[in-house]
């Protein structure tokens, strides 16, 4: 069995109030079950409703991978209820800072420094245990794999193939398909459009008929040319990604937070226009906090 929450699904920043009321406000968190097992993917605003759902559980295990370390996917980590509690198993998976060499650990002891939280990381009660991730690593969780894809990001973006028996999804986390650095006259343009080509073969072939893709979809196509290189994607890149990966089904998540609800379903009806549907489509959803859907 394969199944996934939506607990957040906005982009950048929490966005709660009347206009955010029907597909929520939180910021980026997926609660995912395979079989017994509980994963986690990032730990926006999201995850604070979800952990005040676990207390029947206790005391859990728990998987939460960290797409990244921008502030709208991990800034609800330390109000994750079951880290305060003693006999919880919390395991905390995310990529290694090439520059610095520092892992996921880092970002939460920092998280937890007095000028920030008032809770130190030495006085939670579970036992906590981080992972750093390379590219293409596989974590066996149960009757579960976890693979980790780099995506394009500015900072170490993993997506995340989440597979169990035959059923499979995909967590882009943030990624917006490279666009190419140099004119169409200058000598290393065809260079730099062959990386692109094959990168995004690379996150085709991950991605490649899993049941569910859930990817970054920020922006209209209008909106993309200004935020060019920010790190996200856009309803037709996002349509594109799903047909070539010949997915069932595929959520638009990361949710503008200047969006509203009302404004949110125009900008899908607009992009469903500009693509009809074809032979053999996915199903194209909008991602919506509380929502859950069973493979």
């Amino acid at each position: 069995m394969l199944k996934f929450t939506f607990r957040g699904v906005r982009g950048s920043i929490a966005s709660p109030g009347p206009n955010t009321v029907k597909y929520g406000g939180n910021t980026t968190c997926i609660e995912v079950r395979a079989g017994d097992e509980l994963i986690i993917l990032d730990a926006g605003t999201g995850i604070f409703p979800l952990s005040q759902t676990l207390s029947p559980e206790f005391p859990l295990t728990c998987h939460i991978f960290i797409s990244h370390t921008h502030w709208d996917h991990i800034q609800g980590l330390p109000f994750f209820i079951p880290m305060f509690v003693s006999g919880n198993r919390v395991k905390i998976y995310g990529g290694q800072d090439l520059v610095t060499g520092k892992g996921v650990q880092e970002v939460l002891s920092r998280q937890l420094e007095y000028a920030f939280f008032p809770i130190r990381e030495a006085e939670l009660s579970a036992e906590l245990e981080y992972i750093s991730l390379s590219d293409n690593q596989v974590v066996n969780i149960g009757d579960a794999q976890v693979t980790s894809v780099l995506m394009n990001h500015p900072a170490i973006n993993y997506g995340y193939k989440v597979t169990c028996g035959d059923r499979s999804l995909f967590f882009t986390g943030d990624h917006e398909w490279p666009p190419n650095i140099y004119q169409p006259d200058d000598d290393d343009y065809q260079l730099f459009e062959d990386h692109i080509a094959q990168k995004r073969k690379s996150i085709i072939d991950a991605v490649a008929g899993v049941d569910v893709l859930i990817i970054d979809t920020a922006y209209t196509d209008d909106e993309y040319p200004a935020k060019k290189g920010w790190g996200h994607g856009s309803f037709s890149s996002s349509i594109a990604m799903a047909r070539d990966a010949g997915v069932k089904h595929c959520f638009f998540t990361h949710h503008e937070p200047t969006r509203s609800d009302r404004d949110l379903e125009k900008a899908f009806q607009a992009a469903m226009d500009k693509h009809p549907g074809q032979p053999g489509d996915p199903k194209f959803y909008l991602a919506q906090e509380t929502f859950t859907f069973e493979l």
